[in-house]
């Protein structure tokens, strides 16, 4: 009966209609009050909308019921529900309950351990665990109790039992050892890891000995293998490391058994007072490597641990000493190279192995204070003898190209560790990577090559760039914004005769966003397929850049697209958690822990929801309704704490752009070099939440609050220094002049006016002059790395001080009407501008473009590569044109449907204003749905969303 009662219930939630299963829900409420099945799926229903309170009032009331947790509807439902609004004690609640009327169910206890051990309850789960094996007497709820004591020690707060919970775990899983219940190696992992966690690496390998009833397991454990070898170098133990690994080296390939090999036979040496014993220990390995090399499949890790083993020997200082048995690490890095030049892996391979060479050590140390000439000089000696070669011969075959790519990318290494500040020495040759790279039939038959050539001479150009034009001089002429553009073409030419090849659109996208092309670097970027976990590690690349360049509604998208993949671990994780407790595979349990740990603690997820709650609040336009949502807000939730600070983790790839030199030597590194603004830092995340919190307060009308929001934001600032771009500080001294006019308000005050003029020309130095863009070509100069920047950060700010004229107005605060005037002037100069520049982009800018950056005649660092660019390659260079000139178009008409959205809806700004200068713009030509940036319906109250932190579990984040 109850179950055909549900039926359309389920139907409904299945099908993902929320609304239907509500009503369907209270349409049996109403029939039977007292159904509490009905009762816990409106609960879950409820959840699916965020409106975590009344969920919480409705299971409260359920519980109370004896007996109801006893329906496996009302159990299951209930517990959907909290686990959606993420409240684990609630759920843990349920099945307590539950258990006392159903003591002896198996699958109650189980999903109550699972739900501890899903949320990090290691307490919990550990008594849970006991309580299962004591109940039912299983193996694995043994295996559960030793990973829970093992979870508790490692990842437990507060615990004051570690070594007598980490004994017990040992004493268990030993004792399980014995009585041959460890079966496979994934029990055996967890007593290493109990062991490890101890230190005890004498009981590592015991348990890892060829004695162990585990041993024909073990050896067909690479992972396990390596680690007995990696243990016998832990303890000194050189000769039975060099042993065991020498064994397995014989049957199996296994860079990191090299590596152990190598490291012990180094240490052996260190060890040995007679020459004799080292020169013969040293022949031995030789001779092994040697004949290791000569098995089919197996040459590249062998002749690379010969490498491996003349650097070690290098850097401990005894290479004059068995230089005659092994050769130098330059011979034997050139060596390397003869034999696997053809091999596209060859300078990943062997690039550290030069530079550790040249400077002596890691190359995290300047350069120019630890090179040595003498190798340097040897090294370009080496490659002048086989370069010419390689290029003569490259159009021979794929393999002879890819000779050539290696050569050409060692020398732009070598370059890099001399100093090689001369910017026409690494423009040359680039003629010859564009002939080969953008020939159509050669990037048929060699791709890889030729995209390989293509994108090292693109970072030749980009490295010379920004050599002739240095930073501090970028913002005073357009030289460097021309340089970019005609590297632009070269990238989109690569791109249509290699779609594949995500290097050429990862710098495609830095140099657009760099000239502030947003929407074109959008567009390169959506082609990337960014999924699951490459939101976190590749997301810096665009996310808030939109904000930075008026695209607000496209950023706010991105946003959510990151907020949502967030979401959805938080949920996907735990069922990964639950399936290795019940397939056993324990080993994976660490792994997914930490996973978990270091997304709920990433930089980006940090990064990605304060840029989400920025897009909303600006892409509300200055509605008055933002007053509303700031004042219901928790903003406590993003406070930003020394300790949460502290725990993050920087999950950012900044070696993905595929660098041909070491990230320690800063001032070489393109990934730097071409960011359009810094890379956020602790300092970022300091200041943009402290930003929605001032907010909060001035719509809350929290005086107090916000003073002492004003001085952390001033101290964030001024700790933060150059980390901050131009476009975070401005916004910064908007947002505290911001608070200061509503301090002075509230406390009616008589500097208000200062005040306000003080705000009024943050706002103002950020807007230019309209008259500006009436010189058509020097627009160019400035645009793509200042002005609309600028713009964009001057309307943020305007944003945000109208919210709190909006605020100032509801609580009637003395001055408010001068506020609003001043804003209203403020917007009719922004208007004017903003109406001057898309007129120029509309259609000046492209002629601007043809004229300064592409037929001038100005003679300049890439002249040559224009021209050839424009003789060769000419509809690369229009589709670099269009993207530039789009993009800008798009970034002022977002920033355009920012003013006149305000004109719409805030009618109180213009109570004074005269408005018969303004004429509105043709409606065919505005690409920007003004719809897009209005609050969403009522209607859409309820909407099925992912959840996100905190109570800001809305698609509204702010709601």
């Amino acid at each position: 009966m109850e179950q055909r009662q549900l039926r359309p219930v389920y139907d409904a939630l299945d099908n993902e209609d929320v609304k239907q299963a509500l009503k369907e829900c209270n349409k049996i409420i109403r029939k039977h009050p007292n159904h509490l099945s009905a009762q816990a799926l409106k609960a879950y229903a409820l959840a699916r909308t965020g409106a975590s309170n009344e969920v919480l009032e409705i299971g409260e009331s359920i519980l109370k019921v004896p007996r109801s947790v006893a329906n496996p509807h009302v159990r299951q439902a209930l517990v959907r529900a909290y686990k959606s609004i993420r409240r684990p004690a609630e759920e843990i609640a349920v099945y307590n309950a539950a258990l006392k009327h159903l003591p002896d169910d198996e699958s109650i206890h189980s999903a109550l351990f699972l739900t501890t051990a899903s949320n990090e309850m290691y307490a919990e789960q550990h008594h849970a665990a006991v309580a299962l094996n004591k109940a039912f007497k299983r193996q694995r709820y043994t295996w559960w109790i030793i990973v829970s004591l093992l979870l508790q020690t490692q990842l437990g707060k507060g615990s004051d039992n570690t070594q007598l919970q980490l004994s017990l775990a040992q004493r268990m899983a030993e004792k399980a050892l014995q009585d041959h219940q460890i079966k496979n190696t994934e029990h055996l992992r967890i007593l290493l890891l109990i062991l490890e966690a101890q230190n005890n690496h004498e009981a590592m390998l015991k348990a890892l000995s060829p004695d162990s009833p585990l041993a024909q397991q073990i050896a067909n454990d690479p992972d396990l293998v390596t680690q007995r070898i990696s243990l016998f170098v832990k303890t000194r133990a050189f000769k039975e490391a060099m042993s065991s690994a020498s064994q397995t080296l014989e049957i199996r390939d296994n860079w990191a058994d090299y590596k152990h090999y190598v490291e012990a036979v180094t240490e052996e040496i260190g060890q040995l007072a007679d020459d004799s014993d080292a020169h013969q220990l040293l022949r031995n390995v030789c001779e092994s490597i040697e004949k290791w090399s000569q098995v089919r499949g197996r040459a590249r890790g062998a002749r690379l641990a010969l490498v491996e083993l003349s650097a070690k020997l290098h850097c401990s200082g005894y290479g004059d000493r068995l230089g005659s048995i092994v050769s130098s690490l330059g011979d034997q890095i050139w060596k390397y190279v003869d034999t696997f030049q053809n091999k596209a892996i060859c300078y990943s391979d062997i690039m550290q192995y030069f530079v550790d060479h040249v400077c002596g050590s890691s190359a995290t140390q300047d350069p120019s204070t630890t090179i040595s000439v003498a190798f340097i000089d040897f090294h370009d000696n080496q490659l002048s003898q086989r370069i010419q070669h390689a290029r003569e011969n490259a159009d021979n075959s794929e393999d002879c190209a890819q000779a050539w790519v290696n050569m050409e990318k060692i020398r732009y290494l070598l370059q890099t560790l001399r100093g090689d500040n001369n910017p026409e020495l690494w423009t040359k040759d680039v003629d010859l990577f564009l002939e080969f790279g953008l020939d159509p039939k050669k990037a048929k038959l060699k791709q890889a090559a030729c995209s390989d050539m293509v994108l090292l001479a693109c970072q030749r150009l980009i490295q010379a760039a920004f050599l002739a034009y240095p930073k501090e001089q970028q913002q005073s002429h357009g030289l460097l914004s021309r340089s970019l553009f005609i590297i632009l073409p070269i990238l989109e030419e690569g791109i249509r005769l290699n779609g594949e090849n995500f290097l050429l659109k990862l710098y495609a996208i830095r140099l657009y966003l760099y000239l502030s092309c947003y929407s074109r670097a959008r567009a390169l970027y959506d082609t990337l397929n960014i999924k699951n976990i490459q939101n976190d590690t590749l997301g810096h690349f665009i996310v808030g850049q939109g904000l930075a360049l008026g695209c607000y509604i496209p950023d706010l998208e991105l946003s959510y697209a990151g907020v949502s993949f967030y979401d959805r671990a938080h949920f996907t994780i735990p069922h990964e958690l639950e399936s290795a407790y019940k397939n056993g595979t324990y080993s994976n349990i660490p792994d997914f822990l930490e996973f978990r740990n270091n997304l709920k603690h990433s930089f980006q997820r940090e990064i990605t929801h304060r840029c989400a709650l920025r897009s909303e609040t600006i892409s509300q336009g200055c509605s008055k309704d933002v007053v509303e949502t700031l004042k219901a807000a928790d903003t406590q939730s993003i406070e930003p704490t020394d300790s949460m600070l502290a725990s993050l983790h920087d999950n950012r790839d900044v070696k993905v752009m595929g660098l041909l030199t070491p990230l320690g030597i800063t001032e070489w590194n393109l990934e730097i070099l071409t960011r359009p603004s810094p890379l956020p830092t602790e300092n970022w995340i300091r200041l943009y939440s402290l930003l929605p919190q001032i907010m909060h307060y001035i719509a809350a009308a929290d005086v107090d609050m916000v003073e002492a929001k004003q001085r952390q934001l001033l101290n964030a600032v001024e700790e933060a220094g150059e980390s901050l771009s131009a476009y975070d500080k401005t916004v910064a001294h908007g947002l505290h002049h911001i608070a200061s006019v509503y301090i002075c308000l509230s406390q009616k005050g008589d500097s208000v006016d200062e005040k306000i003029d003080s705000l009024v020309k943050i706002i103002e130095t950020n807007i230019p002059e309209e008259q500006t863009f009436d010189q058509k070509a020097a627009v160019l100069d400035k645009l793509p790395l200042a002005t609309i920047r600028a713009l964009a950060a001057a309307t943020e700010v305007f944003t945000y001080a109208v919210t709190a004229k909006h605020a100032a107005s509801s609580n009637r605060l003395p001055g408010s009407n001068s506020f609003g005037f001043a804003l209203t002037q403020l917007r009719k100069r922004s208007l004017r501008c903003v109406s001057a520049l898309r007129a120029w982009a509309n259609k000046p800018a492209r002629a601007a473009i043809c004229e300064s950056w592409i037929d001038t005649e100005q003679p300049m660092l890439l002249s040559n590569v224009s021209k050839y660019m424009q003789t060769k390659h000419k509809q690369a260079v229009d589709v670099v044109v269009k993207g530039c000139v789009d993009s800008w178009l798009k970034s002022a008409k977002g920033i355009d449907a920012i003013y006149n959205y305000a004109l719409m809806t805030v009618p109180a700004l213009l109570f004074s204003a005269d408005l018969s200068w303004f004429e509105p713009l043709p409606t065919d030509d505005i690409e920007v749905d003004l719809a897009q940036v209005m609050p969403l319906p009522e209607e859409e109250e309820h909407e099925v969303i992912e959840d996100t932190w905190g109570d800001l579990n809305k698609k509204r984040l702010l709601r």
